[in-house]
């Protein structure tokens, strides 16, 4: 089993507004620079690998908390993309869609915004990524998007994207996840808190 670990980026303007990235390449805010840089990953995920989502806010998050790493960029976890839903919020959403809105994210895994993409999809390209770290059998940080972090958690846990996640994650903390050589991710250990520096 090899250890994975995952981490949100840290907030962007567009996060405070509750506006949808997706794949809008938005960077990080001053204050969650100033927040970040004053943190440290959890000392169980010392010595591990790093690798980012190519966006700006994820890069940037993976090189304030480990200045010292080589971060190695990988598409698999870049956001799930909201199509002609990014930039938009979630009232907004509601207000303008209706009950089309709710029918949409009651497809669960299947729930897809107009030219994005669905939980699924984003499954689909993080599994042949899942497999490598597998084969790889080096002990990984990913910094990525709550989006691929939900993905990975519906992978482990065979949860279908409906009701309440199985488990309740704060989006500033850790996540550790166990691949098995088939890829398949299983939960190690969730809500690990970023440490003082």
């Amino acid at each position: 089993m090899t250890p994975l670990a995952v981490i949100r980026h840290g907030p962007t303007a567009w996060n405070h507004d509750g506006r949808m990235q997706g794949q809008q390449d938005i960077a990080l805010s001053d204050a969650a620079r100033r927040a970040l840089a004053a943190r440290r990953p959890p000392a169980a995920l010392d010595g591990f690998a790093w690798v980012s989502s190519p966006l700006a806010r994820a890069m940037e998050t993976a090189r304030v908390l480990a200045p010292d790493a080589t971060v190695a960029v990988e598409p698999a976890l870049t956001e799930m993309a909201w199509g002609a839903w990014e930039g938009a919020t979630l009232d907004a959403l509601r207000a303008q869609n209706g009950a089309a809105f709710d029918a949409n994210a009651d497809r669960g895994l299947d729930f897809r915004p107009p030219g994005g993409e669905s939980p699924r999809m984003v499954q689909d390209r993080l599994t042949p990524w899942l497999a490598r770290v597998a084969g790889a059998g080096v002990p990984t940080v990913a910094v990525t998007h709550k989006g691929v972090i939900r993905a990975l958690l519906g992978l482990a846990t065979d949860w279908n994207f409906l009701g309440k996640p199985p488990a309740r994650l704060d989006w500033s903390a850790a996540h550790l996840f166990e691949v098995d050589d088939a890829g398949r991710p299983r939960i190690r250990a969730l809500n690990l808190a970023l440490e003082p520096r």
